[in-house]
């Protein structure tokens, strides 16, 4: 019945139906052929998947980042991270990858900000830092992937919460690993830059006076993930109260502070969240059947005895489930990877001897990786249909920084302490 459920899921892809349906159509067989659960049992997972008090996390936190958005706080934060950046070889990849670092801790989605920083920075650096449009197209897409791991990463809440583990820890989890992903970019920017002949953005340090006046402009944006470390180490608020509070913070900032949201900008927000929650909420209902399906017909316990056929040695049942996951993440939107495949494979690693939020801060990465990768990269095709590049030239620009992206991969898992230093210390 497994192999059935594959094989009727790729059927649904390849043919083009949306893959929220394509999970719901999958789980078919169970309810229906072997007569084992009513198909009302269907009916009803998808409803009980929405009835979860660390689910309201992802409207808060979508919301919140909307609402940011909507304030000039990201005007802010490009001139903070070109005061910060601009003057280093590749100035303005430079830039976007830094803003990528600060946006992180306001969209929480490696998608949005992609497809903000194409819009916003894309232009100019074609036409004034001397960027090809591929080369632009692959700077401002990898620069995205920070995001997956800087909270409040939507990602990760939703791999906390399928898989039962603390959304708090996961987290904080992700502060040192961001920063780290950050540096790795920015130097394979630099190497690029300095190879190509891509102009600084700025042709002198800027003065410490214009660098605290232009911190002081983005200081409550920068705020933003602080207040969320300090709330969950004191315990002042679970992962959930966060997105609510952070949904008044914004709109404090955007009405008290900069004085820039209005009544226009604030429907447009409550848009965007409505139509992002709408897309969210349907794979979660439908991904919830199927997972339901595939755990009656022993998936998880399947998968395991399969891989500890193949090896018994941690490391590499390690490397065949990240292999797993980088092929489904070339196929599969970033969310449903997460509501699908991590709920099998992550016992398998606990079995193995691995930390579940250690895994959360690899598995979440590697998934967002599979986003720039053909056939179906969401974050490849957003910023090259935004800058009307070719996936081809895009792949081919691409190489350095898959080549750090492995690097940093292969420093996660040698070093767990880089995901468990923060969550070990502070809860």
């Amino acid at each position: 019945m497994l192999t059935l459920i594959a094989a009727l899921f790729l059927l649904f892809l390849l043919s083009g139906l949306p893959v929220a349906f394509a999970l719901a159509l999958a789980a078919f067989p169970v309810f229906v052929l072997t007569g084992t659960m009513p198909p009302t049992v269907a009916i009803q997972k998808m409803v009980t998947a929405t009835q979860s008090f660390p689910l309201l996390a992802v409207p808060f936190f979508i919301f919140a980042g909307n609402l940011m958005n909507s304030t000039g706080i990201t005007e802010r934060l490009i001139t903070f991270a070109r005061l910060l950046t601009g003057w280093l070889a590749g100035g303005l990849g430079q830039v976007s990858i830094v803003l990528s670092l600060m946006m992180g801790g306001i969209s929480g989605s490696a998608v949005a900000d992609a497809s903000m920083e194409a819009r916003l920075l894309g232009p100019s650096m074609i036409s004034k830092g001397g960027y090809s449009r591929a080369a632009t197209a692959a700077v401002l897409a990898f620069g995205s992937i920070i995001t997956a791991t800087i909270p409040p990463s939507i990602g990760l809440i939703l791999f906390g919460f399928i898989n039962e583990v603390s959304i708090g820890r996961l987290f904080l989890a992700g502060v040192v690993p961001g920063i780290l992903l950050t540096a790795t970019l920015m130097l394979t920017a630099w190497i690029v830059a300095r190879r190509n002949g891509y102009a600084a953005d700025m042709k002198e340090l800027p003065t410490t006076a214009r660098l605290w006046a232009s911190f002081k402009e983005s200081v409550w944006a920068l705020a933003f993930p602080v207040i969320l470390i300090v709330g969950f180490r004191f315990g002042f608020f679970t992962a959930t109260e966060a997105g609510a509070f952070l949904v008044f913070y914004a709109l404090f900032v955007g009405t008290v502070i900069y004085r820039e949201l209005t009544l226009a900008k604030l429907y447009e927000a409550i848009r965007s969240t409505v139509t992002d929650l709408g897309m969210v909420m349907l794979l979660i209902m439908m991904a919830a059947v199927l997972g339901y399906a595939v755990t009656l017909e022993q998936g998880p316990q399947q998968i395991a005895a399969m891989v500890t056929t193949v090896t018994s040695e941690p490391f590499f049942i390690l490397a065949l489930v990240l292999l797993l996951l980088l092929v489904s993440g070339m196929f599969l939107e970033g969310a449903a990877n997460i509501l699908l495949v991590t709920p099998i494979v992550l016992p398998v690693l606990v079995q193995a001897g691995f930390d579940p939020v250690h895994m959360g801060i690899l598995m979440v990465t590697l998934i967002n990786i599979g986003g720039l990768t053909p056939p179906v990269g969401v974050i490849m095709f957003t910023v090259c249909g935004i800058l009307d590049v070719k996936t081809g030239a895009f792949t081919k620009a691409s190489a350095p920084y898959f080549l750090a992206l492995f690097v940093f991969l292969l420093m996660l898992v040698a070093f767990p302490a880089l995901s468990l230093f923060m969550p070990g210390r502070l809860m």
